[in-house]
């Protein structure tokens, strides 16, 4: 019951998504299993001896964070609302996360496997192709893409298209669009018929006969893996999120600015976008010396 009241008040507090959602109830089901203790009986040693046993079973440190972050806005929340009287997690602190550089493809590679199914003619594969040209044209989560309603697109014929995405906190944001993309948005548009299955579907741009009715993350992985692997790609080098990162770092080589890739990406922090920095430093340090006013005159 405590579970289910402090994922009432995400929603009425935090708007939270349902993939929040559901990740904070995963994480603190799975230490009411491990602790086999009513939450009030719970003691701070609890929470160190849990986060012990995650980081003994080889958990990644960036799950084993989000676990202890998910126990914390709990037992938070019990605390402030009296149903227990001592928070065990007041003194609880993140591990701290070795810095990974994201994935990326080269800019070639990513022409390449884009030119994959440019002459596809099977609604399968035209819908394939499109969901390949939006993610690298727009750098869109994959929970995103999936969500997108039938009428996300606008300005369709004139000179600026672009897609409205709604991301994390249901905030919204406007990306713009390249043409390559919309005459790939357009040939999916003339098949979509062969994927919607009933009412719900009907609403998304993605239709699917899921339950949902529309496809969902995995399935999205699961079709880049299997066409990279026809088109002869390492399936492990390339997944929905290495196109939203080879977005924002081909856009960055070319010279754009952080904070357009932030407002583009919907990142909330520029410290989140700012890690593109580090992929290709010799691009950025080119950048500066190109674009830089006292540099300009040295030269």
């Amino acid at each position: 019951m405590q579970v289910e009241l402090f994922v009432e008040s995400l929603i009425a507090d935090r708007n939270a998504s349902s993939n929040t959602l559901e990740a904070y109830q995963r994480d603190i089901n799975h230490f009411q299993k491990w602790v086999k203790k009513p939450f009030s009986e719970v003691i701070a040693n609890d929470i160190k001896q849990y986060i012990q046993f995650l980081f003994g079973q080889e958990f990644k440190v960036s799950t084993v964070n989000r676990r202890i972050s998910s126990l914390k806005q709990f037992y938070l929340y019990l605390f402030n609302e009296n149903l227990i009287t001592t928070n065990p997690c007041l003194h609880t602190k993140t591990a701290k996360t070795p810095r990974s550089l994201p994935k990326v493809l080269e800019t070639s590679q990513m022409v390449n496997f884009l030119d994959f199914l440019k002459n596809a003619k099977d609604p399968a594969n035209i819908r394939v192709r499109t969901i390949l040209e939006l993610l690298y044209a727009s750098g869109l989560r994959v929970s995103e893409l999936i969500k997108l309603p039938l009428n996300c697109i606008m300005g369709i014929g004139t000179n600026n298209p672009m897609i409205l995405a709604k991301g994390k906190g249901n905030k919204e944001r406007l990306v713009p669009l390249n043409d390559t993309c919309i005459e790939s948005l357009r040939s999916y548009v003339k098949v979509r018929e062969f994927f919607v299955s009933g009412v719900k579907s009907a609403h998304f741009l993605f239709a699917s006969r899921s339950k949902e009715g529309c496809l969902t993350r995995q399935r999205v992985g699961q079709l880049i893996k299997n066409t990279a692997i026809e088109f002869g790609m390492d399936p492990t080098i390339i997944s929905p999120h290495v196109f939203r990162h080879s977005f924002a770092t081909h856009l960055l080589q070319g010279g754009s600015d952080l904070l357009t890739i932030q407002k583009v990406l919907g990142h909330s922090d520029i410290a989140t976008t700012q890690i593109y920095t580090h992929v290709f430093p010799e691009s950025v340090y080119q950048l500066v010396q190109q674009h830089h006013p006292i540099a300009k005159k040295n030269k």
